[in-house]
């Protein structure tokens, strides 16, 4: 027979998957939750333990237990935009454009993009949402020659198609991904407490000839969106 906690978990997931809470709704308190199912708050919260670690419920320190909102995937295959992976799994994709510079591009710069000393890139700060719920903030930089005379509107709100459509193919991306926490100004952008888990990204992007067109520097909300591996 299973542990009393563990029938406890069990209903409770069937309770979020039967939508008796929705999406963000605060569950009722331990000490209510633990007198319904007839146990001890330890065997409750035993239980509840359970479904954060699963995502399926979160922890808000000084607020309570929430349904958590069901995070976006990315499959670490290929090069994909944001756009792509929000759309295919149902969820409408937006940004907002934070500062959109002309810069000379630093060293790091220069290194990921095969860039001289002294050349230019369009270096655009911007957060990305999903069902208007803030998951990624990021600084993408791009060759400046690479886009002279495109629309500024192209390029900040659908790149990877504006490449496409100007004749451009897109190859392979290198990723590298590493835990930190939110500084006080990222925090306030992906609307979270300072010192929140993020899953820091860094990319470049390729076309198929192998030139470099796009270094990206990401901060995705640790409990919004995950990452996951497909070997063939």
């Amino acid at each position: 027979m299973l542990p009393a906690y563990m029938i406890i978990r069990d209903e409770l997931k069937k309770q979020v998957d039967e939508r008796k809470w929705s999406v963000g709704d605060r569950l009722p308190s331990e000490r209510d939750l633990a007198e319904a199912f007839g146990v001890s708050r330890m065997t409750l919260r035993q239980a509840v333990t359970l479904l954060v670690d699963e995502g399926v419920l979160e922890r808000r320190v000084g607020s309570g237990t929430y349904v958590a909102s069901r995070r976006v995937q990315e499959k670490m295959r290929g090069t994909t935009s944001f756009t792509e992976i929000v759309t295919s799994q149902g969820r409408l994709p937006s940004s907002r454009l934070i500062s959109y510079q002309r810069k000379v591009a630093s060293e790091t710069e220069c290194q990921q993009l095969g860039l001289s000393a002294g050349e230019q890139v369009i270096r655009m700060e911007r957060v990305r949402y999903a069902d208007n719920l803030p998951l990624v903030y990021e600084v993408a930089s791009i060759p400046e020659k690479l886009i002279k005379g495109v629309d500024r509107k192209d390029i900040t709100e659908h790149f990877f198609q504006t490449l496409t459509a100007n004749g451009y193919a897109i190859g392979k991306s290198q990723q590298t991904i590493y835990a930190k926490t939110a500084s006080e100004r990222v925090a306030s952008y992906l609307d979270v407490t300072k010192g929140h888990a993020i899953l820091a990204l860094t990319q470049v992007s390729y076309f198929t000839d192998g030139q470099p067109f796009e270094y990206v520097r990401s901060q995705y909300v640790g409990d919004r969106f995950e990452f996951y591996l497909e070997n063939k």
